[in-house]
């Protein structure tokens, strides 16, 4: 052998073998939840640059929200406050809750929950959606109006916005329990029990949302609430907030939604958000506002402590997608031992079968392999 192909063959040995360390290293690479991110309701904005964004409730804001920014979705940076309410021109005054970041036009918008300061009757719970406007994901964001998006006379959290492919956009929102009290089998037994006189509901609502995002269009129209009868298939995970004495309140809450195939997927939470037995579920249907159908496998995501786990009260999810859409993955919150009250984010691989069932591998809190991002 000469001297020149001798140092061809060593040339191809090592690329061989730096190829296969290198596939290897890929391949190895892991990660466990939660992440190391104290959040309520999170949502993870892609900025399409191989850069990503998360905004929650809580994570150290004051009167507003912060946001962490990651290129792998495990790793987590601060970037501090990006809105801050309660200001002498801002329509908010407290409670600032479950931000959503979207991208649109070269533009970020966020759309928030909060305690409106127009309250002349001195409600308690005065929720309203508000957006804002910046020109990075890291704001700073400033209101685009100076009331809330609309005003459907009862109070209204957690906001999520779909860009239809028909071109229309759509909000989604949840009616607060503040004040909302539904007659239900489920509320007879709590009071034949003695343990409740009324049970208060949330239900999630959708509407058309105007183009600028200055108010609706149309009436908002109910799409999911808490089952009424007790043989219902869904009464029994949806009110163990009410059957294990945690509350006199049954929640439809943190809506997400997303079309495959046809089909529009939302997501939804119930229970007590502060309890152990926040859960998340979904129902399908063939139109943006719906019927939608509650379905067979609900719950998809809830506690673990029953088989041995960790992790209790998950939910207010949001779904995240890679870049050819192949992987999909749930972002939400959840507690552990660890963490006791606060909230942590967690972020588990979702799948539709091949019956269009959605099927979360989680709450994970083993080593499982980085998201994939790219094709």
């Amino acid at each position: 052998m000469t001297h020149k192909n001798w140092l061809l063959l060593l040339s191809s040995l090592f690329i061989l073998n730096c190829s296969g360390k290198k596939e290897e290293t890929e391949t190895s690479q892991t990660y466990s939840n939660p992440i190391d991110v104290q959040f309520g309701d999170p949502y993870i904005l892609d900025d399409g640059n191989g850069t990503y964004y998360m905004y929650g409730t809580g994570g150290g804001a004051v009167n507003g929200f912060a946001a962490y920014s990651s290129t792998d979705l495990i790793n987590w940076k601060p970037e501090g406050q990006v809105y801050t309410g309660n200001t002498d021109n801002s329509w908010n005054e407290k409670w600032f809750w479950a931000p959503e970041v979207y991208k649109r036009n070269g533009k970020y918008y966020i759309f928030f929950s909060a305690q409106w300061k127009e309250n002349p009757t001195n409600e308690e719970e005065n929720f309203m959606i508000g957006v804002a406007v910046a020109d990075k994901p890291t704001g700073p964001f400033t209101d685009l109006f100076d009331r809330p998006i609309f005003n459907p006379g009862y109070p209204i959290i957690d906001a999520n916005v779909l860009f239809d492919k028909s071109g229309k956009t759509y909000l989604y929102y949840s009616r607060a329990c503040y004040k909302h009290p539904v007659e239900s089998e489920v509320a007879d037994w709590a009071k034949e029990q003695g343990l409740y006189e009324e049970i208060e509901e949330s239900w999630v609502y959708g509407v058309e949302l105007e183009s600028d995002f200055s108010g609706v269009i149309g009436e908002p129209q109910l799409l999911l609430r808490p089952p009424m009868a007790m043989d219902d298939e869904q009464a029994e995970w949806e009110s163990r907030s009410v059957t294990s004495k945690e509350i006199n309140r049954r929640w439809t809450e943190g809506s997400f939604i997303f079309e495959r195939n046809g089909t529009y997927y939302i997501m939804y939470s119930a229970n007590y958000y502060a309890g152990k037995n926040y859960a998340v579920g979904y129902a399908t249907g063939d139109s943006p506002l719906g019927p939608f159908s509650k379905a067979a496998n609900n719950p998809v995501l809830q506690k673990n402590v029953d088989q041995g786990g960790d992790v209790t009260g998950t939910g207010h999810n949001m779904v995240l997608f890679n870049a050819d859409s192949s992987k999909m993955y749930t972002v939400y919150h959840g507690r552990t031992t660890q963490s006791g009250q606060e909230r942590v984010v967690f972020i588990d691989e979702m799948h539709i079968d091949e019956n269009g069932q959605l099927v979360v591998d989680g709450p994970s809190t083993s080593s499982k392999p980085l998201p994939k991002l790219k094709p």
